[in-house]
């Protein structure tokens, strides 16, 4: 705080999240079964600024070491003073079940981000078409209240499936939003009802049909889809042999990517046959270990610590700086052009060639 002279009323001085600082939960929040929005507070006030559609890292200490989960923001930076995460627990579920189990208002987190390029922002156009399942609302829900809160009319077509219409995440909150402007069309579908409860929208699995009846003019909007990869592989294909430009087509995804992302260079390939020594110069450790082993395995090895989320290049958890050697990349958005150029690698999808040094 700073107090202006002459007995000026007290300003604050206006500070950003980083996260050098923790979340702190403040509040929890029940969306549906198995589903909770958590709300974060930064402790020093500080306020979040990052795009609708980012991600954090978060480090949940479940028993036997810290785990690390990437999660997307669900609130909207144009709400500053606090940020959401809904998570939802699957059978196999472990951090998020942990979060189900045990996070409460008081606790702290540490917090990696906010990152991520999904977002309508990188993407600017007039009209949005909106395409998720499950918790792959949670992106949705950031950019349509960003849109929401400028006062503007947008064009939004937000379409969500779920399993039944109480497994819905944001329904009353997305058709509160519509009633209050013409731009926002919603449209539900569900695979089967609830019991006693009556069903007037769509139902089945996502297709060409659905698409061509909930959203006409999608030849003419900028697509943004979530959800499984079964579930956004069934989008791709039904857009694609509708004529769509696929160039328009933005997917998050923190399951196993595409496998023609990012092609794999063709001057450095790791040699199964050859090892590599990867030296961990902050811990003073050193393993060899087979070229197609990624540092991420070596780290484990020796004991070394490398915190790490999605395990396939996306998130950017586990981005360390090289000091020395060369390795072999195969990221999936995880990394910048200005990080590779200044040194750092993702660990998860880093192979070392010969001898490699890095920071950790």
């Amino acid at each position: 705080m700073t107090v202006a002279m002459m007995g000026e009323q007290i300003q604050p001085r206006l500070a950003f999240w980083s996260d050098a600082e923790p979340l702190e939960c403040v509040s929890r929040l029940p969306e549906a079964p198995d589903v909770v929005t958590f709300t974060f507070q930064a402790p020093s006030g500080a306020l979040f600024s990052y795009k609708p559609g980012q991600f954090v890292t978060l480090e949940l200490p479940v028993t036997g070491g810290p785990l690390y989960r990437t999660y997307t923001i669900s609130s909207s930076p144009s709400r500053p003073t606090s940020l959401t995460i809904t998570v939802k627990a699957q059978s196999a579920s472990l951090g998020t079940r942990w979060m189900l189990d045990n996070l409460v208002p008081g606790m702290r987190l540490k917090a990696t981000g906010p990152g991520g390029k999904f977002s309508y922002s990188d993407f600017p156009a007039a009209k949005s078409l909106f395409i998720s399942a499950g918790s792959g609302t949670t992106p949705m829900m950031s950019m349509t209240t960003h849109m929401y809160d400028a006062g503007r009319d947008p064009d939004i077509i937000y379409i969500n499936c779920a399993r039944r219409p109480s497994e819905i995440i944001f329904r009353d909150r997305l058709e509160h939003m519509a009633s209050r402007i013409t731009g926002i069309e919603i449209a539900w579908v569900v695979e089967e009802t609830d019991r006693y409860r009556p069903w007037t929208g769509y139902r089945g699995q996502f297709n060409q049909l659905i698409l061509g009846l909930t959203a006409p003019d999608y030849l003419e909007r900028e697509v943004f889809c979530c959800g499984p990869e079964p579930f956004m592989r069934a989008v791709r294909e039904a857009l694609a042999g509708l004529g769509f430009n696929m160039e328009r087509y933005h997917q998050e995804s923190f399951h196993a990517p595409l496998l023609e992302a990012n092609a794999i260079p063709e001057d450095v390939t790791p040699d199964e046959s050859s090892l590599a020594e990867v030296e961990f110069a902050v811990s003073g450790k050193t393993v060899k270990i087979a070229q197609t082993e990624t540092l991420l395995a070596a780290a484990r090895t020796a004991g070394a610590l490398i915190p790490s989320g999605c395990t396939f290049g996306v998130c950017g958890t586990c981005k360390v700086r090289k000091t020395e050697g060369q390795v072999h990349m195969v990221h999936n958005g995880g990394i910048t052009d200005d990080d590779i150029e200044a040194g750092y690698v993702l660990a998860c999808c880093s192979h070392p060639i010969g001898r490699v040094s890095i920071d950790a």
